[in-house]
C-alpha cells in the first residue's frame, strides 16, 4: 500500500467539525457569470447548498443577507425563508458562524454605502446592515464581516478621503452600539481590498484597517477578516498581514482562496496557484493555534458543472489538511530544527536588548561588538528553503 493510499484510507485529509471549514452561500452558489459571459450553472437554492456542504464534510455556512433573503422580500416571506433554511442547517449538521451584508450589488450603492456622498444612501446602508445583523443573530452567527466593496472612488474629485474615513468610523461606531443594545455579542471583522469593483477602495489592506480600528469607540469589538486574494492583488505577503493581525489580537476571521499576482480578483481554489505561500499561511495558523473559522471564499472554474463545484469545495479542504500535515512534518524535521537553532543562537556575553532599563542601556552602550565575527556566522537560508521545497514535493 502506498503512503498516499494509506493516508486516504486513514482519513488523514478528510474534513472534520474541529477543522472549522466553512463556505459562503455565494461560493458554492456561484453560477460562473463573469464580465464577458453569462451564467453557466443553474441557481442552487440555499437549502441545497447546505445539503451539499453536509455531504462533503464542511462545518459551517456563511451568508450575505441577500444570499438568503431577497432584497425586497416581505416580512412574512423573510420569516418563512429563514425557518426553512434553519431547518436545512439542522438536518445537515451545518452551523452559521458568520454573517455579512451586501452593500455593493444593488445599484443604489454605486457611490458607496457608509462613505457615499448622499446622506439617504448612508442611512439606508445602516438600516440594511442592522437588519442583516438581526438575520445573522437569528441564525446563531457570532462574527459579522464588513467588506466595503463600493467604499471607494474612480476620481478623488468626488470627496475628500479623510471625510470618507470619518463617515466609515461613524457607521462602525453605530453598528457597535446596536450590537451592545441588542446583546448580540458580535465580533466585527473588517475586510480590506485594494481595488475592484471601484478603481480605488479606501481601506486597501489589512494594515489600513489595523490602523483604523484603534480610532473607534469600541475597538475591542472590531478586528479584521484578511483575504488571500485581496492582499495578493496588492502584491503583498498575505501571511505577514495575518501575522500582524494575530499579534494585535485582531484576527477574528479569515478568507482562504488563491490568486495569481497582478490579476483581477480570481477567488481560485485554496492553494491552487501558490502552494508555497499557502503552506506558510497554514503553518502559521496551526503553529499559533488559531481556533476561528477557516472560511473558503472562492468558487469553481466556470467550466464546471455542480459535480465540479463539489470537487472544488472538497479540494479547498483537502489542500488545507495536506498543508497542515506538511507543516507538522516541517516542525519535526531534525535538519530544519538544527538550522533554526543555529541561526538563533546567542553569542556568550552579548548584552540583552529586550526591555529597557537604565543599567541595561549603559551595558549595551559600553559593549564593543565584533562585526567581523558576526559576519562569519552562517545564515543557510538557501538550504532551509530547499528543505521546505523537499517537504512540499514529498521527497522528505
Amino acid at each position: 500500500m502506498t503512503a498516499r493510499t494509506k493516508s486516504n484510507a486513514d482519513g488523514l485529509y478528510e474534513p472534520k467539525p474541529e477543522h472549522k471549514f466553512s463556505f459562503g452561500l455565494w461560493t458554492l452558489g456561484n453560477r460562473g457569470r463573469d464580465p464577458f459571459g453569462d451564467a453557466v450553472r443553474r441557481t442552487m437554492p440555499p437549502t441545497e447548498i447546505v445539503s451539499v456542504l453536509g455531504e462533503i464534510g464542511a462545518w459551517g455556512v456563511n451568508l450575505h443577507d441577500n444570499d438568503l433573503v431577497p432584497i425586497d422580500a416581505s416580512a412574512a416571506e423573510r420569516d418563512s425563508i429563514v425557518k426553512e433554511f434553519r431547518k436545512a442547517c439542522q438536518q445537515s449538521g451545518i452551523v452559521v458562524p458568520m454573517a455579512t451584508v451586501s452593500l455593493f450589488f444593488h445599484p443604489v450603492f454605486r457611490d458607496g454605502a457608509f462613505t457615499a456622498n448622499d446622506p439617504e444612501v448612508r442611512a439606508y446602508a445602516l438600516q440594511k446592515t442592522l437588519r442583516a445583523m438581526d438575520l445573522g443573530a437569528e441564525l446563531g452567527a457570532k462574527i459579522f464581516v464588513l467588506w466595503g466593496g463600493r467604499e471607494g472612488v474612480e476620481t478623488d474629485a468626488c470627496r475628500r478621503a479623510d471625510e470618507a474615513v470619518k463617515r466609515l468610523r461613524e457607521a462602525v461606531n453605530y453598528l457597535c452600539e446596536y450590537n451592545i443594545a441588542r446583546g448580540y455579542n458580535y465580533r466585527f471583522a473588517l475586510e480590506a481590498k485594494p481595488n475592484e469593483p471601484r478603481g480605488d477602495i479606501y481601506m486597501a489592506t489589512t494594515g489600513h484597517y489595523l490602523g483604523f480600528i484603534p480610532t473607534l469607540d469600541h475597538p475591542e469589538m472590531v478586528g479584521v477578516n484578511p483575504e488571500v486574494a485581496h492582499e495578493q492583488m496588492a502584491g503583498l505577503n498575505f501571511m505577514h498581514g495575518v501575522a500582524q493581525a494575530w499579534e494585535a489580537g485582531k484576527l477574528f476571521h479569515i478568507d482562504l482562496n488563491d490568486q495569481a499576482p497582478g490579476r483581477y480578483d480570481q477567488d481560485l481554489r485554496f492553494g491552487s496557484a501558490n502552494p508555497k505561500s499557502a503552506f506558510w499561511l497554514v503553518k502559521f495558523l496551526e503553529d499559533v493555534g488559531y481556533d476561528g473559522p477557516r472560511h473558503f471564499d472562492a468558487h469553481a472554474y466556470r467550466t464546471e458543472d455542480y459535480d465540479g463545484v463539489k470537487d472544488f469545495a472538497r479540494g479547498c479542504m483537502r489542500t488545507y489538511l495536506i498543508l497542515k500535515e506538511k507543516a507538522a512534518h516541517w516542525n519535526a524535521n531534525s535538519e530544519i530544527q538544527a538550522i533554526l537553532k543555529e541561526i538563533s543562537a546567542a553569542t556568550p556575553g552579548i548584552p540583552k536588548a529586550g526591555s529597557y532599563s537604565a543599567k541595561g542601556s549603559a551595558t549595551l552602550l559600553s559593549h564593543v561588538f565584533d562585526k567581523d565575527a558576526i559576519m562569519k556566522k552562517r545564515l543557510p537560508y538557501e538550504m532551509l528553503d530547499q528543505l521546505t521545497i523537499d517537504i512540499l514535493l514529498g521527497v522528505r
